[in-house]
């Protein structure tokens, strides 16, 4: 299947994220809190063009199938990780101030960009495909660690958001809608649905590496 081994070529980057300092420490419970702050503004400022990006494909598809599925995920979506970032944001205070006065990091800004060039000047399975590694990246993320969890309460509830089997059951219908487009699809068509893939299981590896240095942009000299 296609989704199989658009995983396999992302393996670098997948398996990474697994590891990476970010996600390790908040396992362990010691990441520091200005980091998961970090993570928590830049992450709405994505999670709101994800949503975004949901009800864009929607509209845009021919494929009843599709458009329900982006619907579907748009609804799981605001039901139930953002509604659980707003819970976030409330408990450690971050303000409205805080969130304009944020800039946005650069990639953050790319990985939005990148999704929303697939459907722009790719085609509407490369969008579906290039939605797919976060929603299975963050399940997986959370069915592996929810057991063992993180000391940090804060830290095992954003663990445990992820590990829900509704969650579960969504994703491998989001797998079996993008394996069915790839299937019908062009050989061009099918190769802008690696790359939207592999591009973005890259960026959910940077996204890690962002929140932990506090990525900002390089001001000019």
């Amino acid at each position: 299947m296609f989704t199989t081994e658009a995983k396999k070529a992302s393996q670098p980057y997948w398996e990474d994220s697994f590891t990476h300092p970010f996600v390790s420490e908040l396992k362990a419970g010691n990441l520091s809190p200005v980091r998961f702050r970090y993570y928590l503004l830049q992450d709405r400022y994505y999670l709101k063009h994800f949503s975004k990006l949901y009800h864009l494909i929607a509209q845009k598809s021919k494929d009843t199938e599709v458009a329900r599925m982006m619907t579907e995920s748009a609804e799981h979506l605001a039901a139930g990780e953002l509604a659980i970032r707003e819970r976030f944001f409330a408990e450690l205070t971050i303000t409205a101030e805080e969130i304009q006065t944020t800039p946005v990091a650069p990639t953050a800004y790319h990985y939005v960009s990148h999704m929303y060039r697939q459907l722009a000047a790719g085609s509407i399975p490369a969008a579906v495909a290039g939605m797919l590694p976060c929603a299975w990246l963050y399940q997986e993320i959370g069915t592996r660690f929810v057991s063992s969890g993180s000391p940090h309460p804060l830290y095992q509830r954003w663990i445990a958001t992820y590990a829900g089997e509704e969650g579960a059951v969504l994703v491998a219908k989001q797998r079996a809608l993008v394996d069915r487009l790839h299937a019908e699809s062009s050989a061009e068509v099918q190769q802008q649905m690696k790359e939207a893939f592999v591009i973005s299981a890259r960026m959910e590896y940077a996204f890690w590496e962002m929140a932990y240095t506090l990525e900002t942009w390089k001001e000019g000299k």
